[in-house]
């Protein structure tokens, strides 16, 4: 995530291949609140978020317990028909059985 930061000083222009590393590392960390606030760059950047943007930012609410954040952003994986996959729904039922508790 530093560098991540650091390459936005240092006005390195970053590519969704960098985004999506960004977020799998907030999401690895533990860090739902991260990986949302880049998920949001991608989205002001006029970037389109793609399957593994989704599914990593999606990953990171449920593993934070944002199970009600993670499903409205499966939601804007239907309204952008972004491709979903075994990984989307995995977590998108993971997600489910935590607000269920």
């Amino acid at each position: 995530l530093d560098l991540f930061c650091t390459m936005s000083r240092r006005m390195v222009e970053a590519d969704i291949v960098i985004f999506n590393t960004s977020i799998t590392a907030c999401e690895k960390g533990g860090k739902w609140e991260n990986a949302l606030q880049i998920f949001r760059a991608i989205v002001q950047g006029k970037m389109k978020p793609d399957r593994i943007t989704l599914n990593s930012t999606i990953s990171a609410c449920e593993k934070g317990g944002q199970w009600e954040k993670a499903l409205q952003l499966f939601s804007v994986m239907l309204q952008n028909q972004v491709e979903r996959d075994v990984v989307t729904f995995s977590v998108a039922i993971c997600s489910c059985g935590r607000g269920s508790r």
